[in-house]
């Protein structure tokens, strides 16, 4: 029957910053697996950019997995993105095209405006997972599914330290006049505590 998964990504940067620096997405120090990415084919249609990408990735397996994909494991992607400026919209489909014969995986991902903040950009994912190996499918299906999680997980702190090289946010205020602020309100509160104390002792004749 194969896995299905679904999940919701929100990055604290408009939609015309994800935009803007959707293809410089690799390489990044949370995405060491991908290899290399080609440009296949390109163009423009009204207000949408229709691209279609290959990727090569790393794909290490379990020791019993061995039997079924021998020698290099590099995995080749299909990448096709539909990016619509008028929508505000970016679509990408991706498979694999290499050992497909032990497991499949399709991915979809829609970037849309977030709908409960304009300033951020949604990122909904689905993704399939089949095998249609004999006797270890549901084996082949649970690590495909677990190894998916992992590199979206990754996928997602990769774009993230993109988007923040680009676009850095504003680092919080920790000013030295709040602090100080902050540690004359302790004292005075200290203070405050210690008077009563203070004008009950005993003074000296």
């Amino acid at each position: 029957m194969g896995k299905f998964y679904t999940a919701s990504v929100v990055y604290k940067w408009t939609w015309e910053q994800v935009a803007q620096v959707f293809w410089m997405r690799y390489p990044n120090p949370y995405s060491k697996h991908v290899l290399t990415e080609d440009v296949l084919a390109r163009r423009v249609s009204g207000n949408c950019l229709y691209t279609r990408r290959l990727l090569t990735k790393t794909n290490p397996v379990p020791r019993w997995g061995e039997r079924f994909i021998p020698g290099p494991r590099n995995v080749c992607i299909v990448e096709e993105s539909i990016i619509d400026s008028s929508g505000h919209t970016i679509t990408t489909y991706t498979r694999n095209i290499a050992m497909h014969h032990v497991m499949s995986v399709e991915e979809k991902c829609v970037y849309r405006v977030n709908p409960e903040n304009s300033k951020w950009t949604l990122c909904e994912k689905s993704a399939w997972v089949s095998s249609a190996v004999f006797g270890f499918g549901a084996a082949i299906q649970a690590f495909g599914l677990d190894r998916f999680k992992k590199n979206a997980t990754k996928a997602t702190r990769g774009f993230e330290y993109i988007l923040e090289k680009w676009f850095p946010h504003p680092q919080p205020v920790h000013s030295t006049d709040k602090l100080k602020d902050k540690a004359r309100k302790v004292a005075e509160a200290a203070k405050a505590k210690a008077s009563p104390i203070m004008s009950a002792r005993p003074q000296p004749s």
